[in-house]
This record gives structure tokens, C-alpha cells and sequence, in this order.
């Protein structure tokens, strides 16, 4: 998600950015040092453990060479002076030794289980490192060490994940672009051999294909800017009204033409609002065509705007075939799309990132033969 507007994406809950891990809340619950505090705080406790156990290990070790040394000097005497040796000192001194024995034994064993999983992920590491984003670390040791593993794992899931969305990202512009390059190859090489006549028809079919690429160009430079934060909103003092009522005249003849009834309802009273209008227009264009798309002869799409206490909700809803339980959690995810789409499957996820870039938020309801209904809402500032 975008941070082009940092008051309300604080203020608002629903606002999640797509990169925040999704077992953390949002908004956080306490400013972004703390959490930096306790972290530090964890690794330093972590360490502080390490440091007294390896100590506690070399006292040990100098207390067994000493007392070895001690026993050894002491036989020596014992051998020397038969008459005045005593066995208890060497009982106290064998049992101080096999107590020595023990606790380094059982000092080098949590030394062991502390070091294994470090091992592991190391191991895990030069794999991630050769490009096997799979590698995962089984979670055992101390407690700490624990959590060390778990965001060693949650890394490597997160790697897994971009890189089969880039190679998707990358199949995917292809096929998109192959298509239209290919009409385009085509009917170019039979101009130039003659077979087709360059007449408007066949040009303006030409020109169409190279709107289909741009508009594939378009839809990925957005989703880029989204990703790195970095598309500029220009907002302006803006009638949604007047907006909502252009977009719909620009789809009146492809309604008209495909048996569909297309109508508006939009509030009277709406107050102006500062958005950027040129995105709040592609948000509409994109959720308009994904409903015509989906629509069938006779259908209806609706088109509604209402002022609510501190936001303006537009809803498009329609009669078409709807979406599949199992597909609607993921319907505003990249590439999603049904089998005979011609389109990208990347409109609603434009969608999505362009309205919460504005500090709103965008839900869906569908259900198979009802129809689909999308709302999003814009704050009024």
C-alpha cells in the first residue's frame, strides 16, 4: 500500500499496508521504537545467558585442571608418606571432579542444543543464498533462539513468495503482450505483401491493439509506483458527482451495444472532496469494465454514491455471473482472474492500492448466478 498520506493511514485500521506482516496488528499498538527497544532488549538478554554459560564453562574447566592438579600433588605426597594419608580428601576430591564432569557435560549439551539450530540456519542460509528459497529451519533450542528461526523462516517465506510472483509477474507480461503484438505483426506484414488493405477498419483495429499495450504499461508503472511508494497523489477540490457521471457516459455505447442497463444514483448533497481525479476516475473505469465484463445481455449494473458521517461510499454492483467462495478472498490479489478473461487481472488490485492510497478502503460481496457488489469509501478531510 502506499504512504502518501501518513494521518490516515494512522487513523484508519483498515488502511493495512500490503507489506505488514499479517500476524501483527495495524496500526500498531505502540510507536516503532518500542518494538525496536524490546527487540534489542531480547538479543541483548540472549547474549547476556551465552556470555554467563560460556563463563560458567571456563570456571569450570579451571576449577576440574585445579583440582586435578591439587589431587595429582596430593598422591604424590600420599605415595611419599604412606602413614599420614588419609582417603578422605581423595573421596571429596574424586567427587568434585565427577560433579565437575557432570555439569560440563550438561553445560556443553545446552551449548549444543543452543548452537544447532544456528547451525541449520546457516546451512538454510547458503541455500537461500544459491537461490532454493524452500529452505526452512525446524524451530527447536532455547526460546530465543527460537524467535531468531522463526523470522529466519518467515524470510525465506517472504522470498519464496516475490520470486513466484515475479516469475508470474514476468509469464504474464509476456502472454499479455504477445497478443497484441502478434495482430499487429500480422496484419502489418500483410499490408506490406498486399493481402490486406491499410482502409480505416483494419487501422483503427491496429490502433485498438496498441491501447490494449499501453494500457497493460499503464496498469504496471501504477502497481510499480505502488509498491515503492512513490506515486505522487494529486489532489484537488473535486465534484464526485460530476466524476461518477463521466465515467458512466464514457460506457453508455458499450453498454448499449452488449443489452446492458446501466444506471446512476448519486447523491445530491455531496460535498467537494480532495482526491486526485484522474485516479478516482481509473478506480470507476476499472470496476465499470470488470462489471460489464462479467455481465451478460439483459443484465443490470448500478452505479450509487453516498455521503456518509466522515467518508463518501460508492457501490457498483451488478447482475452477473459472481465469483466462487474460494476465489473471493483472493479477487483483489494480482493476476487474478477467470479462465476466458481477456483482461491483465490486474484492475482490481490497481484499484485497491489507488483507494487506499487516498486513505480509503475497498470490500467485495459476490455470490455465484446473484451478482457482484464492490464499495469503497473516501474520506472527507
Amino acid at each position: 500500500m502506499l504512504q502518501t498520506d501518513h494521518m490516515n493511514t494512522r487513523s484508519n485500521p483498515s488502511n493495512r499496508p500490503s507489506w505488514w506482516p499479517e500476524n501483527e496488528p495495524w496500526p500498531p499498538t505502540r510507536p516503532p521504537q518500542w518494538g525496536g527497544w524490546r527487540k534489542h532488549q531480547r538479543s541483548r538478554h540472549f547474549f547476556w545467558r551465552f556470555g554467563c554459560v560460556f563463563v560458567l564453562f571456563l570456571l569450570l574447566i579451571y576449577s576440574s585442571c585445579t583440582l586435578f592438579a591439587w589431587l595429582v600433588v596430593s598422591t604424590l605426597n600420599a605415595i611419599n608418606s604412606p602413614a599420614s594419608a588419609s582417603p578422605l580428601p581423595f573421596v571429596f576430591l574424586f567427587a568434585l571432579l565427577l560433579l565437575g564432569g557432570t555439569a560440563m557435560f550438561f553445560i556443553g549439551r545446552i551449548l549444543r542444543r543452543a548452537t544447532q539450530p544456528i547451525e541449520d540456519m546457516m546451512d538454510a542460509a547458503d541455500h537461500v543464498a544459491q537461490g532454493d528459497y524452500s529452505a526452512r529451519v525446524t524451530e527447536r533450542g532455547p526460546r530465543d533462539v527460537r524467535h531468531l528461526v522463526q523470522a529466519f523462516n518467515s524470510m525465506s517465506e517472504r522470498l519464496q513468495l516475490n520470486d513466484e510472483q515475479r516469475r508470474r509477474l514476468l509469464a504474464d507480461i509476456g502472454h499479455e503482450l504477445r497478443t497484441p503484438l502478434t495482430v499487429l505483426q500480422g496484419n502489418l506484414e500483410g499490408m506490406l505483401d498486399g493481402i490486406y488493405q491499410p482502409d480505416a477498419v483494419r487501422l483503427e483495429s491496429l490502433v485498438e491493439e496498441t491501447r490494449v499495450m499501453s494500457r497493460l504499461i499503464d496498469d504496471l508503472r501504477t502497481l510499480a509506483d505502488a509498491d515503492s511508494g512513490t506515486l505522487n497523489l494529486q489532489r484537488e477540490s473535486t465534484d464526485l458527482r460530476s466524476l461518477i457521471n463521466e465515467v458512466i457516459a464514457s460506457f453508455r455505447g458499450q453498454a448499449q451495444s452488449g443489452g446492458v442497463n446501466l444506471s446512476v444514483d448519486v447523491a445530491p448533497d455531496l460535498p467537494l472532496i480532495e482526491i486526485d481525479p484522474a485516479r478516482i476516475q481509473q478506480v470507476l473505469t476499472n470496476l465499470i469494465a470488470n462489471a460489464l465484463r462479467y455481465t451478460s445481455s439483459g443484465g443490470n449494473i448500478h452505479v450509487g454514491c453516498v455521503s456518509q458521517e466522515q467518508s463518501i461510499e460508492v457501490v457498483v454492483s451488478d447482475t452477473g455471473r459472481g465469483i466462487a467462495p474460494s476465489d473471493l478472498p483472493h479477487i483483489f490479489e494480482r493476476y487474478t482472474k477467470s479462465s476466458d478473461s481477456r483482461g491483465s487481472g490486474l484492475g482490481l488490485a490497481i484499484a485497491k492500492d489507488l483507494v487506499e492510497a487516498h486513505g480509503g478502503h475497498i470490500n467485495m460481496q459476490s455470490e455465484v448466478g446473484q451478482g457482484t457488489i464492490i464499495a469503497f469509501t473516501l474520506p472527507v478531510h
